[in-house]
């Protein structure tokens, strides 16, 4: 839901205007009264475009696109535009809020907007300070009351909003590099309670549920001889939850400390890209359904240095000013565990610091440091992407004795919008890894063009090109591990997100993986689905 207090902001520019008109004589206050109660001179306008005279640099542009968009309770001349430099009357400053209350409270009544204490403040002020004027254009002021009152009663609640996204998604996985994989139907459900407690801070508590487990990975004939760790390539954004159990997979707290820095607090499944910016707009969906097909093409893996259900930490980003952001972020893994060698500062964690450059709104890019630790409790891992040799450096699985890992990974991002349908992305990652008896070098890189907006608003091509981490240089004890390769794994991604409605949209897309598990004589493995997610 977008904040009523673009009605309060569109109100100030109004009443700005009303300061600068002169008082009609008594003839000139009946033909407004008639023109505005009958609205003959006006027409309905259905987005801030229609309006000719209006331009995104006007400074109250954003007010009357969000009244336009979200409450549809803006009107313009016959003509086409709206005349927001003529000084205006309260009488017409009234009409409008007539009739904006009446659309929020057709919102409220539909269940697709709720409305916060403040804003229900606000609009209490308004229709007191403008009683005479409603009551002259023949609205029923009396009922304007309980009107105010309805809203507060038929909302989910003053301070909290619930926000959901359902997918179903159908899929199959083909290929010489497959053990007979089958066509599955596959659902993930996420309801979000995001709660604000001053109108500035946000607390987002979220339960999820799904069925699709760790995607096909348990198909894939990628093991080869030795003690070759199975790969997590492919794995889809939203994959991860089984036989539907209800969990509660997100509890975060965001405040604002003055007016340039944010933090968050992460009880519940910490991550690096909650706090900091990943410069993958429409493609990031945060493990959600309405993004990437896959985790990879969310973001760089390092990001996801140190994620899991259990983790917790804390984020800060500071904006300097509109071109320089800084943050920074600690992660535990196994923050809540008292257990000796767990807890905030004696287990496995990850730390990140990352700068942000802007120079223009159409191009960003950032660089960020990531320092590693991981116990032998908790498997190295980037997330559920990347090769099995580059995921369980302190595994035993993988043939070694299980072992500590020091890393110090490296990223680079960009983003470049070079019109507003198309832009260009893409990262580089690198991890220096180090352990008792061993060493290795991860390696990961994409570059992404992505396409908003195409053929409607809201739609969203991509295709995307890179390699999920994969470890060079690997040796344990001096020695190469049985069964390593280190061949580039290649992986090719590409989705069109169609916009059935305002709510649906279905997303056709295949993820092709080559030299999977970073061995060329591995056959490729092409997955296809079909993702359809419902937003509300």
């Amino acid at each position: 839901m977008t904040s009523l207090k673009t009605v309060s902001l569109a109100a100030t520019a109004f009443v700005t205007m009303a300061s600068q008109a002169i008082a009609a004589d008594n003839q000139g206050l009946l033909e407004q009264i008639n023109q505005y109660s009958a609205n003959s001179a006006t027409a309905q306008v259905n987005s801030i475009f229609q309006l000719s005279d209006v331009s995104p640099s006007d400074w109250a542009f954003d007010a009357l696109r969000n009244l336009v968009e979200n409450y549809n309770c803006i009107v313009g001349y016959p003509d086409g535009t709206y005349r927001g430099n003529r000084p205006l009357s309260r009488y017409e400053f009234a009409a409008g809020l007539n009739a904006c209350l009446q659309q929020i409270e057709r919102l409220i009544t539909s269940g697709s907007s709720e409305v916060t204490a403040e804003d229900l403040a606000a609009l209490r002020r308004l229709v007191n300070e403008f009683e005479a004027e409603l009551a002259t254009l023949g609205a029923r002021v009396d009922d304007l009351e309980g009107r105010v009152e309805f809203l507060e009663d038929h909302q989910f609640s003053t301070t909290t909003k619930l926000v959901g996204e359902v997918s179903f998604n159908v899929s199959d996985a083909f290929g010489d590099g497959i053990d007979d994989a089958q066509t599955v139907f596959q659902d993930k459900v996420r309801l979000m309670l995001v709660t604000s407690f001053t109108g500035k801070d946000r607390l987002y508590t979220r339960l999820s549920a799904g069925n699709s487990g760790p995607s096909f990975t348990g198909q894939y004939d990628t093991l080869g001889s030795g003690f070759v760790p199975r790969t997590q390539e492919g794995r889809f954004s939203y994959d991860g939850e089984r036989d539907n159990d209800v969990t509660i997979d997100r509890l975060h707290y965001a405040f604002p400390v003055g007016d340039s820095t944010t933090v968050t607090a992460m009880a519940i499944l910490g991550a690096h890209h909650f706090y900091a910016d990943t410069f993958n707009t429409g493609l990031e969906a945060g493990g959600g359904s309405n993004g990437a097909l896959s985790r990879f093409g969310e973001r760089n893996p390092i990001y996801r240095l140190g994620i899991g259900t259990s983790t917790t930490g804390i984020g800060i980003k500071h904006d300097f000013n509109d071109v320089f952001q800084l943050s920074a972020g600690y992660l535990a893994t196994n923050g809540s565990d008292p257990s000796e060698g767990e807890g905030l500062f004696n287990g496995t964690y990850s730390a990140m610091a990352q700068l942000a450059i802007k120079p223009s709104d159409k191009f960003k890019f950032g660089v960020n440091y990531v320092r590693g630790y991981a116990t032998d409790s908790s498997d190295f891992a980037y997330g559920g992407t990347g090769t099995g040799w580059a995921n369980n450096l302190n595994n035993s699985g993988m043939g070694m004795a299980i072992n500590n890992v020091e890393t110090n990974s490296f990223g680079g991002q960009v983003q470049w919008d070079v019109t507003d349908k198309i832009s260009l992305r893409g990262w580089v990652g690198y991890t220096d890894a180090k352990f008792d008896e061993g060493e290795a070098d991860i390696w990961t890189w994409a570059g992404i063009l992505a396409l908003p907006d195409l053929g409607k608003p809201g739609n969203m091509g991509a295709i995307i090109v890179g390699s999920e981490p994969y470890a060079t240089n690997l040796e344990i004890g001096g020695s190469t591990p049985r069964g390593f390769t280190d061949d580039m794994p290649l992986h090719i991604e590409g989705l069109y997100k169609y916009q059935l409605s305002k709510n649906i949209s279905i997303t056709p897309g295949v993820i092709w993986l080559i030299n999977p598990n970073q061995n060329e004589d591995n056959e490729d493995i092409i997955i296809g689905t079909i993702r359809t997610t419902f937003s509300f």
